[in-house]
């Protein structure tokens, strides 16, 4: 195994500590830049939140103490993600490719290729992703129009990826693409290198400003220090993808938290109540009560089982780090992952839905930003529908068939 690089300075920047003021500080600031730039129109992107992010060294904070990062387990992590889509939820969708890359540099086998990407973490450099394709139609299977193909000192590498979510952001950017004999390779190279076209094109009903839209290679020069295998290498050593399926839900966890939050302001908000309404007063109307004592529950089992379910992976990705990857510890991590995406699917839609029946007409006025909940929830919900999830459970429990060796689960 190659040596780590040395820790940092005892003044480098360190990623804040779970709990801590300064933690609490980045992300309230996120809190009031997101709200600052609703009520501009939210035409406006989330610079200042990625800024912070960079600033505080958010991105470091899987890497170990001893290394230079937060130590954070990924129970911890989960949590920042949590509070992270509370405040603004585009944010952490922004780096779940970067938390993802960060995973794999860590885990074993290390290598120096691996490691030469661990110094460029801890100074707050961010990592996005280009991946998929609207062409791809390969089952079971990865197979991309984008080609890598040999060229003196490395490759260039050419092609259109639709799904290119935070890099718009970032300053590297992980490219899946393929080989002239038709194997797969990763390429991460600067966001701004020449050949590189970035267009803001996302128009999705949700998540409008994570940078997910189309991401144009034009022969760019590639290093071959710059390649790692395809999703982290062979069978044998690379670990199912269950960390970005289970982020997603840590966002929506996120988000509910803000709903039930919302619900709560608009009953003590309003004056005006119904003539055949219960009470005299929405704040102390009993079935108002109900939906939001229903909310608040939605959003304590979203958090719950997003939390079980990182505490399986926390145990794989512990093995993985010093001694590779465990098919057994892996799966079990992405079935728990793949059963939370199937329970809180339509808990949380309902919910966001309900949040509008305590707050009357007024609440579906356009300046009240309401209607953002659903569709940012819709929106993280279409990644890797839900029925294909929940065949796949049904297909383990009733015939103990092995999960798909695929990156969605």
């Amino acid at each position: 195994m190659t040596a780590v690089s040395e820790a940092p300075a005892p003044e480098a920047v360190r990623p804040p500590a779970r709990g801590s003021a300064e933690l609490a500080a980045v992300i309230a600031e996120i809190a009031e830049d997101a709200a600052r730039r609703r009520t501009r129109g939210g035409t406006e992107g989330p610079q200042r939140a990625v800024e912070l992010i960079r600033e505080h060294r958010l991105g470091a904070v899987r890497v170990p103490r001893e290394h230079g990062g937060g130590g954070y387990t990924l129970q911890d992590l989960f949590d920042l993600v949590i509070d992270l889509a509370e405040a603004d939820p585009d944010v952490p969708h922004i780096v779940r490719v970067h938390y993802a890359f960060v995973e794999e540099v860590l885990r074993a086998p290390r290598t120096e290729r691996k490691d030469a990407w661990l110094p460029e973490i801890l100074s707050g450099t961010l990592f996005g992703g280009a991946s998929s394709e609207l062409s791809t139609r390969a089952v079971g299977s990865y197979s991309f129009e984008t080609t890598l193909t040999p060229d003196p000192g490395g490759y260039r590498l050419n092609g259109v990826k639709f799904y290119s979510t935070g890099s718009l952001y970032s300053d590297f950017i992980r490219v899946s693409a393929n080989l002239p004999d038709g194997k797969a390779l990763s390429a991460i190279v600067p966001a701004d290198r020449a050949g590189i076209v970035h267009k803001d094109d996302w128009d999705g009903i949700g998540q409008r400003h994570t940078g997910s839209g189309t991401t144009v290679f034009e022969n760019v020069a590639v290093e071959e220090s710059e390649t790692l295998p395809f999703r982290g290498g062979d069978e044998e050593t690379r670990p199912r993808q269950a960390l970005p399926q289970l982020y997603l839900h840590a966002i929506a966890a996120g988000i509910l938290r803000t709903v039930t939050t919302e619900s709560a302001e608009l009953i003590r908000g309003r004056k005006r109540s119904f003539v055949f309404a219960v009470g005299e007063e929405p704040r102390h109307d009993p079935q108002l009560l109900e939906i939001v004592g229903t909310l608040s529950a939605a959003a304590f089992a979203a958090e719950s089982v997003v939390r079980a379910a990182a505490a399986a992976q926390d145990v794989a990705a512990d093995v993985a780090r010093t001694s590779g990857v465990d098919a057994r510890l892996e799966q079990a991590a992405a079935v728990l992952a793949a059963k939370v995406k199937v329970a809180i699917e339509d808990i949380a839609l309902r919910a966001a839905t309900r949040l509008f029946e305590v707050g009357g007409a007024s609440a579906t006025r356009e300046s009240a930003h309401l209607d953002r909940h659903w569709r940012n929830l819709r929106t993280l919900f279409s990644h890797n529908p839900t029925v294909y999830k929940a065949r796949v459970i049904g297909d383990l429990v009733v015939n103990e068939t092995p999960l798909p060796d695929t990156g969605f689960f």
